[in-house]
């Protein structure tokens, strides 16, 4: 089956294209439920000209809905919280805000929003369990990474990131220098 180049979705080149082309498509809609002034000369109206504007509007609503996820990316670098995010979104919360934007952000291939969705949530619960059992573990992995930095021949990629995460409050920084200290 051929792709129609037409139907691939593409994001805008800069936010500022975006928002102007966003702009431009909200005048021309507003402009397109004016009332009309009285019936023009022409307006017959045939089932190909319907068609051909029913699959324009399907072919722009697929490319709108394409940028969503990039302008959500853009806010959210721009300092914006997910539940600033969530009024503009047409959603009710934070939670919804964010759960939408999984839903929506391209994933594993064959993977739905869905299950996007919950791997994050996975991969969240598993971070939290690890950093809740370094952290009731503390002693231990302050004292072995300390062991560690002794060592003789110990290379300095390995050594400077314990030494710097030993430098924090939170024990759960040394789980990823302990790991890596671990093929020297």
């Amino acid at each position: 089956m051929a792709v129609d180049p037409q139907e691939s979705v593409s994001q805008p080149v800069s936010f500022l294209a975006a928002e102007a082309a966003l702009a431009a498509i909200e005048e021309a809609v507003h402009s397109a439920q004016a009332p009309p002034h009285g019936k023009q000369p022409g307006d017959e109206v045939g089932s190909d000209q319907v068609l051909a504007a029913l699959l324009l509007l399907r072919r722009m609503r697929d490319q709108l809905a394409g940028w969503e996820t990039g302008l959500i990316e853009t806010a959210r670098e721009a300092g914006a919280s997910w539940a600033d995010l969530a009024r503009p979104l047409g959603v009710a919360s934070r939670q919804a805000a964010e759960r939408r934007y999984l839903r929506l952000r391209p994933g594993a291939p064959g993977s739905t929003g869905e299950e996007r969705v919950q791997a994050t949530r996975d991969r969240r619960a598993a971070d939290r369990a690890v950093t809740t059992w370094a952290r009731g573990n503390a002693a231990d992995l302050r004292q072995l990474a300390g062991q560690i930095t002794a060592l003789a021949g110990l290379p300095d990629q390995a050594r400077n990131p314990l030494v710097q995460a030993l430098g924090h409050d939170d024990a759960a920084g040394l789980i990823g220098p302990l790991s890596g200290a671990r093929e020297h």
